[in-house]
């Protein structure tokens, strides 16, 4: 049976469930035999695994398969729910981490799995196929951020960890790991599948994410994390993560649709 959601401070210890989660809350690295959905339904998390970093505020659902090592780290204080899926279910959804958009149904969805105990026998496992069937309808997002292997790439993009807002030029940046801007911009279209603009801007949108949940304008957020000005903030953050930063916050604080 589905555990309902708990009003403690601390990680969920049952394979379903949830609870509000404080800022900064770290989950070390650790794998389930089934897979898991982690939905924020306030707040925002981030997911690691050896394939880079999913940011997923409350209009996305992360998904981890069975078998990947991965970590959690909590952004504002977040109602962080889990459902399990066991592995025999798996097979209908991606085979790799993933974060995909949650339509309306699939939230209430979640939101049901995770709140309530279940009073008719099966009624879990009958929402848990909506979920399956929601998922496998919804697009992945593109809020990836992916990490390298080559140690010269490595050192750019650790550069650009340190300081998201760091206006630095590929040509800049190579002259400071000393590889030539041709070669790195290679490795990111080869080892990361995206330019150098686009995987920059997805790493100043999980910073924005997270200066956004913590109450930052946004000026202030498009400042610090290296827009000219906010109209081009605006344009990139809607573009990445599907509605503008204003109609983000407005969510956050229950006064969105």
């Amino acid at each position: 049976m589905l555990k309902s959601r708990s009003s403690s401070s601390r990680w969920p210890t049952t394979p379903h469930g949830g609870g509000w989660i404080p800022h900064g809350y770290h989950l070390a690295p650790h794998s389930h035999p089934q897979g898991q959905l982690v939905y924020a339904a306030a707040g925002a998390l981030a997911t690691t695994t050896e394939r880079g970093t999913w940011v997923a505020p409350f209009n996305r659902v992360t998904w981890t398969p069975p078998g990947f090592v991965h970590s959690h780290r909590i952004y504002g204080k977040t109602d962080a729910r889990l459902v399990a899926v066991p592995a025999d279910r798996c097979g209908e959804l991606a085979a790799h981490p993933c974060v995909c958009a949650v339509s309306p149904l699939l939230r209430e969805a979640l939101l049901v799995l995770t709140d309530r105990e279940e009073v008719r026998p099966g009624a879990h496992d009958r929402l848990l196929a909506v979920v399956i069937d929601e998922l496998a309808e919804s697009p992945e997002q593109s809020l990836h951020l992916p990490e390298p292997r080559d140690d010269r790439l490595r050192a750019v993009t650790d550069l650009l960890h340190a300081d998201p807002g760091r206006a630095a030029t590929l040509v800049e940046l190579g002259r400071t790991v000393g590889a030539s801007e041709r070669t790195l911009s290679r490795l990111f279209h080869t080892e990361l599948g995206m330019s150098f603009h686009r995987w920059r801007t997805t790493l100043r949108v999980h910073h924005a994410l997270v200066h956004l949940t913590n109450g930052w304008s946004v000026t202030e957020t498009a400042v610090e994390c290296g827009w000219s000005n906010p109209s081009s903030f605006i344009d990139a953050f809607s573009e990445v993560v599907g509605q503008t930063p204003g109609r983000y916050q407005a969510n956050l604080r229950g006064d969105g649709p």
